[in-house]
């Protein structure tokens, strides 16, 4: 009988097979388990809506079981983001080193994501065994909400793992593994004597893990682990409580409502209403369908509140189109990025609520001051489009009749926006009540679609994934927002202020300065926890209002959506398109001069007014 042999290269791509199956079954699961938790998360809120509308009553611990399954919801989606675009890595400056060393950085960033996985598994377990107590509302103990995250954090070592042996680089996997696990063992046993304030020495540990590309969120947690060793006021269990206490607030729950709002609204096609009712009202005129883009991307930001979809959405629907009319394609791309702005700060306004989240700032005062401000963006990107356009084939003038009905055929899409902001600002319905309703509207207009089980499946499932990633960031930049308080820095920056003479207009140069310095490297959602309460009482104090410097802060760090290294909106654009990001980041010169206009009237405004 012949005896077949079996070579080691097959036995090992075998291997890695039967491994990419495990982990994309695991993969799917985490899916379901998430779609499922957001849909359960809806139906409370929108259950809660109804008692107290329909029969004058409350359902009890409803606000409780939200953030309890807002923090489940985190805890499961977050292996889902590891590959993304989703983990926010800034990887610019590990593809720039030398090919033999890319291993290296790809080990130190992996190394980064072990640490915070263990932090939040055996710090979750120590708060688990500390804390007593029953939750009133709920009746269950109250360790679970901790417990949620320390499994996150044993999923996410085991996702971590399984990819990087489906990928073939179990040697790098395990390594990052070893060095990890080292780490995270030897802090307890070091002390390091420095001069520096904790926060200083954690910022500098997670500016090491954005270097090597490790995922924003791990590389902040880990950091804050690693300043444990240099003196700081947050051992293990208390940097996963302050994790959870930051994702604990029923406000954001709008962020994965108004995501599945969005997603729901462009997959029923309601969002190519949106263009034809645009296109209807200036397609005529001079770069018309660069125009068309452009008030496409106003009327866009009414619904889905998230600026990287909306750039999806564009480079998906526009860039062809952009490109038939004869627009060079990086331009064309360039346009579309830079539009796509528009919606982080048209209300409805996922960094709003973040704000909102870490200042207390009047969510509806905010919305109303995003309007402004998105209108005089938008005023100054029409110009710069009409000064740098020559389009080569100009589109006809709808007739008032054509205009009539892509408005009639565009009400689907107006509702939602109606639905969100007049809901806030009348105080008809909380914040995210009002998000729960415009997932529950985008669900009918799905229905009207003849939508199936699998298309409900997949933008719940992607919902759940964003949220759980920006949830993510939310909770782990709080140790870090915890350190710059006790460390004062935000006395620092009023003792800096009143140096340079402590007037309005010190406070916003100031202030731009900071912002648009760390906006070039950290993500918006990241720098408006941090920043937003350091710089706020700086321009109180100046006699700023501070619903419009909360303005004049969200536009500031959403035109780094189109600037190197971090560019988030270029990215996408870039991986819808095929574009070279650098060619982009050319193209779109124009585009952020005009943004940078906007924001410098919006400063003189909050001078003179």
């Amino acid at each position: 009988m012949a005896i077949t042999e079996i070579h080691p290269t097959e036995a090992a791509s075998s291997g890695r097979l039967f491994v990419q199956r495990i982990l994309k079954g695991i993969e799917a699961s985490l899916g379901i388990a998430a779609a499922s938790v957001l849909a359960v998360l809806l139906a409370v809120v929108l259950s809660s809506v109804c008692m107290r509308y329909f029969f004058n009553t409350g359902l009890v611990g409803a606000e409780d079981l939200g953030i309890w399954l807002h923090v489940a919801l985190i805890a499961i989606g977050a292996p889902l983001s590891l590959n993304s675009a989703l983990a926010m890595r800034l990887d610019v400056f590990a593809k720039m080193l030398p090919s033999r060393l890319y291993p290296a950085t790809q080990v130190g960033a992996d190394a980064f994501t072990v640490v915070t996985a263990l932090v939040l598994a055996f710090g979750g377990r120590e708060i688990m065994s500390m804390l007593g107590g029953i939750s009133p509302t709920l009746g269950v103990p109250e360790w679970y909400r901790f417990g949620f995250l320390g499994g996150g954090g044993l999923l996410i070592l085991l996702v971590l793992i399984l990819q990087r042996v489906g990928e073939g680089r179990t040697l790098q996997g395990l390594l990052s593994v070893v060095i990890g696990a080292a780490i995270y063992a030897g802090i307890p046993h070091v002390a390091v004597e420095v001069d520096w304030p904790p926060s200083i020495v954690l910022g500098l540990v997670a500016a090491l893990g954005l270097v090597l590309a490790a995922p924003l969120p791990h590389a902040f947690l880990a950091a804050a682990y690693v300043a444990i060793a240099f003196g700081s006021s947050l051992p293990e269990p208390a940097i996963v409580s302050s994790t959870v206490t930051g994702i604990s607030k029923f406000l954001l729950l709008a962020i994965p409502f108004f995501l599945l709002a969005g997603g729901l609204l462009t997959a029923s096609g309601v969002a190519n209403q949106l263009v034809r009712f645009a296109a209807s009202i200036v397609g005529h005129r001079r770069a018309g369908l660069a125009q068309t883009t452009l008030l496409t991307s106003v009327l866009f930001s009414g619904a889905s509140g998230s600026s990287v979809a909306n750039a999806a959405f564009g480079a998906s629907t526009f860039q062809p189109e952009l490109v038939k009319h004869g627009y060079p394609p990086a331009q064309a791309a360039a346009i579309i990025a830079s539009t796509s702005v528009l919606d982080n700060v048209i209300p409805p306004s996922i960094a709003f609520l973040i704000l909102a989240t870490a200042t207390n700032l009047s969510v509806g005062s905010l919305l109303v001051g995003g309007f402004f401000a998105g209108g005089l963006m938008a005023i100054c990107l029409a110009v710069a489009i009409h000064l740098t356009v020559r389009e080569q084939v100009p589109q006809a003038r709808a007739t008032s009749a054509q205009r009539w009905q892509s408005a009639r055929q565009a009400i689907p899409a107006f509702g939602l926006g109606i639905i969100v902001v007049l809901g806030i600002r009348f105080g008809i319905v909380t914040t995210t009540e009002a998000a729960a309703l415009a997932a529950l509207y985008t669900l009918f207009l799905g229905l009207a679609a003849r939508f199936g089980i699998r298309s409900f499946y997949a933008a719940f499932r992607q919902a759940a994934t964003e949220a759980a990633a920006i949830g993510l960031l939310i909770g782990t930049a709080g140790p870090f927002a915890f350190l710059l308080a006790v460390d004062d820095v935000a006395g620092l920056v009023s003792n800096l202020t009143m140096l340079l003479g402590g007037s309005a207009l010190a406070v916003l140069l100031l202030s731009n300065i900071i912002l648009l310095v760390v906006g070039l490297v950290l993500d918006i959602g990241a720098a408006i926890l941090l920043f937003g309460p350091i710089l706020l009482p700086a321009a109180v104090a100046a006699g700023i209002d501070p619903i419009h410097f909360g303005v004049i802060i969200v536009v500031n760090l959403m035109i780094h959506g189109l600037t190197p290294p971090l560019g988030m909106l270029i990215f996408v654009v870039s991986g819808v398109t095929a574009i070279p990001a650098p060619a982009l980041f050319k193209a779109v010169v124009p585009y952020l001069l005009a943004l940078l206009v906007s924001l410098a009237i919006l400063c003189a405004w909050a001078i003179i007014f």
